[in-house]
């Protein structure tokens, strides 16, 4: 809970009284926008004659972590994040929470409201500001995603290690349907693949009630996923699946939440969150699931079953459509085994049709997500994108639990596309009669010779995978589009496509809040290097061994250009890899093209403030490379402010570049570039030498 403090120190003419502040700012990808914002609120506390220190949790290692002295000597935090961001270290400061595009709009704002903001209390759940609000995520969906996105890398090994064993060590065995021999190789690799596919479900919990009730509630919200899963603990042939973790998650997060607030003697209190809060959680949590959610999962599991029994007369078009949107509703728990175990077991009287049905459906899901991921590219984040190609693979096995993370990040969107293709796949399969003779789905029950009517197997797979990817992407589109549309800022604070993000470089977080571990950063007061130090180098391999020209040497009065040519963004991007193919670097100049026009298909790279960083990780260049070009009249390049880019920055890096030195420049520019003076100075600078030694104030 929050409570009032007294007044705040008023910063008088001493040391002593100078205000002094904190801030943490952070977005999904942790790239440009989270410095930015830091940016920002540094100025805005200069200005002011306040103290600042700012933290970033970005995505190229840690700097600037704020230590125990800087939090007990501080007067008040701001947190700019549309991440989990953790608070526990701020109790007793008072703290205002908002989005990360508040820090880069409203610094100012910001450091007047921090002055009357809430104490952060132990326990306490994370303060939202009081105006502003719409544009951070909520607390559920920040916690949703945290989970997600520990999630994804379980779902992807074991799903995989499971492909792989199947593919090279399984057969069809007309008593044991698709087997791998029990004492074989293929069976360990099995094995340690279905160890990762249990955890799974537990790990979706545990996190997302780790993002809502920290550390105590981990414990709870991993064994309430564990006994959601396992369905024998409550008489259910079935476990409640990702959605029982979601609903353990969210009951052991705001479970220990409400915990803490129970006044305990000052003797207890050490012993609370690792003792006491852990134990009462995670009983009181096992015993309601088991005996309150339980039962009704086993009751809908049993009549969902008779029912099921009752249509074994129907058209074959109805009951394939039902058994497909059953087995893609939920991917695992008790509605998707319904109709997985009432196929399965019509197998054995000699009706392969329904086992047919649930085989072509159950494939679908996981193509279709991983589909759509290569269709709208710029819907995603590279994390999703990566978890897209893993679906695929798993999709042609029938591993239905690769859409898991991508139901779970966008149940509203991803479950009613899931279903609608789901059940046109098992309608499709039905009135065509296609057979099915062991217990498995996907295209490898095709191949390895368990399917009757192969092609209109695969007929039914196709069109199932196209309805859910092309309902998936329509879905997700207006909904992005809604939620840009209800903010004033279009985008800056929200995890998605407008993020500036290399090609092919992972995001590091998930979409949309997925936590990692922390990074931090000093924001310190750029200084001027002595022009000397700026002094362009003549040629293209001085610039780079030297280390005399800007960023590391990448930028050199080589690669400036005083007046761009181009007036559209595609012309200006031809123009800029020209620029940079002055260097030597360059090996393939149309590839290096059109890399970066891919980028700009997943998302502007127009920063606003009349800048624009355009930039691509692609072996048409040997080493990295950075260029710089103004243009008078301005390009046109999809801005969140709507302003023409003037400041045109270009950079690449080969797929090989060590560690994350493409995001340290993209970084440090965009920090940098949050000064108005430095933007004048270097669209008044008259020459390549004089853009060149402004630009060597980007340290």
């Amino acid at each position: 809970m929050t409570s009032p403090a007294g007044p705040p120190p008023t910063g008088g003419g001493s040391e002593q009284q100078r205000l002094k502040l904190l801030a943490v700012t952070a977005c999904p990808t942790g790239i440009a926008h989270t410095y930015m914002a830091a940016e920002k609120l540094a100025q805005a506390a200069a200005s002011r004659d306040i103290d600042m220190k700012v933290e970033t949790q970005g995505s190229i290692g840690a700097e600037n972590v704020l230590d125990d002295n800087d939090v007990s000597h501080a007067d008040g935090v701001i947190i700019a994040a549309d991440k989990d961001v953790d608070l526990s270290r701020f109790v007793g400061k008072r703290v205002l929470t908002v989005g990360v595009a508040e820090g880069i709009h409203h610094p100012e704002q910001l450091i007047e409201r921090v002055r009357s903001a809430p104490v952060h209390t132990a326990g306490a759940a994370p303060a939202a500001s009081a105006s502003g609000g719409g544009k951070e995520r909520s607390v559920a969906y920040k916690a949703l995603m945290n989970g997600v996105s520990y999630m994804i890398p379980f779902v992807v090994v074991g799903g995989l290690l499971i492909a792989i064993s199947l593919s090279l060590g399984g057969h069809t065995d007309p008593s044991g349907g698709l087997v791998i021999p029990k004492d074989s190789f293929w069976m360990d690799i099995n094995n340690i693949g279905v160890i990762g596919f249990k955890l799974m479900v537990p790990i979706l919990s545990g996190y997302i009630a780790y993002a809502i009730g920290d550390r105590p509630a981990l414990v709870p919200g991993m064994i309430g996923g564990w006994i959601a899963n396992t369905g024998e603990l409550y008489d259910s042939k079935a476990g409640a699946g990702f959605i029982g973790a979601i609903v353990t998650g969210f009951l052991a997060g705001y479970l220990v939440l409400w915990i803490k607030k129970v006044k305990v003697p000052k003797f207890v209190q050490p012993i609370m969150p690792i003792i006491v809060i852990p134990i009462v959680a995670t009983t009181a949590l096992g015993l309601f699931f088991i005996y309150v959610i339980g039962k009704p999962i086993s009751w809908v599991f049993q009549h969902l079953t008779d029912w099921l029994s009752g249509m074994t007369g129907t058209s074959a078009i109805l009951l394939g459509a039902i058994l497909g949107l059953m087995i893609a509703f939920d991917m695992g728990g008790p509605v998707n085994k319904t109709a997985f175990l009432f196929g399965t077991g019509l197998i054995a009287t000699g009706n392969q049709t329904v086992m047919g049905m649930c085989a072509a459906a159950i494939p679908v899901m996981p193509l279709g997500q991983g589909l759509a991921t290569l269709i709208r590219r710029r819907l995603y984040t590279e994390q999703e994108r990566e978890t897209g190609l893993a679906a695929l693979f798993m999709g042609c096995f029938g591993i239905s639990e690769g859409a898991i993370p991508f139901a779970a990040a966008r149940p509203a969107q991803v479950i009613p596309a899931n279903m609608l293709g789901g059940a046109v796949a098992g309608a499709i399969a039905g009135v065509a009669g296609v057979e099915d003779a062991v217990p498995h789905g996907g295209p490898i029950v095709a191949v390895l010779g368990a399917v009757t009517g192969v092609p209109m197997f695969f007929v039914a797979v196709l069109i199932g995978t196209a309805v859910t990817a092309l309902t998936t992407v329509t879905l997700v589109d207006v909904s992005e589009r809604r939620r840009k549309g209800a903010a004033p800022v279009a985008g800056l604070g929200v995890a998605g496509p407008l993020e500036p993000a290399l090609v092919g470089v992972g995001a590091g977080a998930a979409a949309g809040g997925a936590a990692g571990a922390v990074v931090a950063q000093r924001i310190v007061a750029s200084s001027s290097v002595p022009a000397a130090e700026a002094a362009p180098t003549g040629t293209p391999s001085a610039g780079a061994d030297t280390n005399t020209g800007v960023l590391s040497g990448y930028l050199t009065e080589q690669t400036v250009k005083v007046a761009l040519d181009a007036h559209d963004k595609e012309a200006a991007i031809r123009e800029m890899a020209e620029l940079l193919a002055r260097t030597g670097k360059v090996a393939d100049l149309d590839e290096l093209v059109a890399t970066a026009l891919r980028r700009e298909e997943q998302g502007t790279t127009g920063l606003g403030e009349e800048i624009a960083i355009p930039h691509a990780k692609t072996d048409a260049v040997t080493s990295p490379v950075v260029g710089f070009a103004r243009s008078a009249e301005g390009v046109e390049w999809g801005s969140l402010d709507g302003t023409k880019a003037r400041l045109v920055f270009m950079i690449s890096v080969p797929e090989a570049a060590a560690g994350d030195e493409h995001l340290r420049i993209l970084a440090l520019l965009s920090r940098k570039l949050m000064d108005p003076g430095f933007r004048e100075r270097l669209i008044a600078a008259p020459d390549g030498a004089a853009v060149l030694e402004v630009l060597s104030e980007v340290r």
